[in-house]
């Protein structure tokens, strides 16, 4: 229905202008034409008049017309001589027109009903000479008539024509449009690899293909991230699994109680695991939050032996509970590959607060610096159990966490500022 709707709204918006551009086309045709035979029939008025006055001449002291035998000149050619009709037989019709044309004394036109009258002096010594001719209107104005009605029949076919012309195009566009969203849906379902690869666009198709193309792009990208976001779950919740499971075979097999300690431990690392998920899936919906960093740090660290060296009332514009989600992995990380010592350090830097966590364990090697982000990669003793989630919640949160291969283990946090707080 819309694109029916749509398709109308073109042919209507097509015939409207259409309809436009004819009536102006006829209109000023009309004027036009309307000039050219006014300007025809002048023409033919003073040819007239120039005939019957190359005629006119004086003989015997009398103003007297020669070589006029023609009956049909008499009707539409007169000759006044000091105001006296010579030569001609004036209409009832125009005869009070005419003699007032010959009492004004000079050369004008009149118009009366169908005629055009054309007055004219003619200069004869000592005799006050005019010449009137009357020129017939009607043909000229049946033959704008005509023009007009014809330009208006020519106008119309004109006007059908271009809404037919429309419907075809833009039902003939549409269907490609159509064809182009359809097998760019059944990509998207079962073949998101696919592209329609039309190159640099040339019309509109052509932004059309490329702009789908990026869409499914997005869809690719977006299953892309669905299965890594399964290989993070399996990978976070395999581990404590896994210990539960051993406590529970090593239990059964010594005939002694699993300790409570183990399982509340590991119970507890699943909760935090499958919490941290959540919030990395919630964390695109926590616009316009705000949180104190120093407070979110000591939150994350949860009175573990870590170093806090974090200026007070700086604030990062990401929930608080999405800051605890990321630092909470990175200090777990380094506790667990530390030697002796794990600290945490934060500096402003432009419109971002950079957040460093440290220990002074064996660090990253500088292969591993972007692997230990897949789900699922281990390197040395073990780092990169809740990496993978970190950088989620990071992209999520429009942050930004590295590792960085500087001798000790050593990940930075790049979080948006909030700004100081006076």
């Amino acid at each position: 229905m819309a694109v029916t709707g749509f398709r109308r709204s073109v042919v209507a918006l097509t015939v409207l202008i259409a309809t436009a551009v004819v009536a102006i086309l006829v209109v000023v045709s009309h004027v036009l034409l309307s000039r050219v035979t006014d300007a025809d029939a002048h023409d033919l008025a003073r040819t007239r008049t120039e005939a019957v006055a190359a005629n006119v001449t004086v003989k015997g002291g009398r103003v007297v017309l020669t070589e006029n035998g023609s009956e049909a000149l008499d009707e539409v050619a007169w000759v006044y001589a000091d105001r006296r009709l010579i030569d001609g037989n004036v209409p009832a019709s125009v005869v009070r027109r005419v003699h007032e044309l010959v009492d004004s004394g000079r050369s004008q036109t009149a118009t009366v009903g169908d005629s055009l009258l054309y007055a004219r002096t003619v200069p004869v010594d000592g005799h006050h000479v005019m010449v009137v001719v009357r020129v017939d209107l009607t043909p000229y104005e049946t033959s704008e008539q005509r023009s007009l009605t014809l330009s208006l029949i020519l106008g119309g076919l004109t006007i059908v024509l271009a809404g037919g012309v429309a419907h075809l195009v833009v039902r003939r566009a549409l269907r490609v449009v159509h064809e182009m969203a359809a097998l760019a849906d059944d990509w998207g379902h079962h073949e998101p690899g696919r592209r329609f690869n039309l190159g640099v666009p040339r019309d509109e198709f052509g932004e059309l293909g490329q702009t789908l193309d990026r869409l499914l792009e997005r869809v690719d990208n977006a299953l892309a991230d669905e299965r890594r976001l399964t290989d993070e779950i399996a990978h976070e919740l395999r581990t404590p699994l896994t210990v539960l499971r051993g406590e529970a075979q090593l239990a059964q097999l010594s005939g002694d109680p699993v300790p409570p300690e183990a399982v509340l431990s590991e119970v507890d690392r699943l909760d935090a695991a499958i919490t941290t998920i959540l919030r990395a899936a919630r964390a695109r919906t926590d616009e316009g939050t705000r949180c104190d960093l120093r407070t979110a740090t000591r939150q994350a660290i949860g009175g573990r032996a870590v170093e806090v060296d974090v200026p007070a009332k700086i604030e990062v514009a990401v929930a608080p509970d999405v800051a605890v989600s990321l630092l909470s992995p990175l200090v777990e990380n380094g506790l667990r590959h530390a030697r002796t010592r794990v600290w945490i350090t934060a500096r402003s830097q432009g419109a971002a607060v950079v957040v460093d966590v440290l220990d002074d364990g064996p660090g990253f090697d500088p292969s591993d610096v972007e692997r230990v982000f897949e789900a699922g990669v281990t390197g040395g003793d073990g780092f990169g159990l809740g990496l993978p989630v970190v950088r989620r919640i990071a992209a999520s949160a429009g942050a930004e966490v590295r590792a960085i291969a500087d001798g000790r283990g050593h990940v930075e946090v790049t979080l948006p500022a909030a700004g100081a707080v006076t």
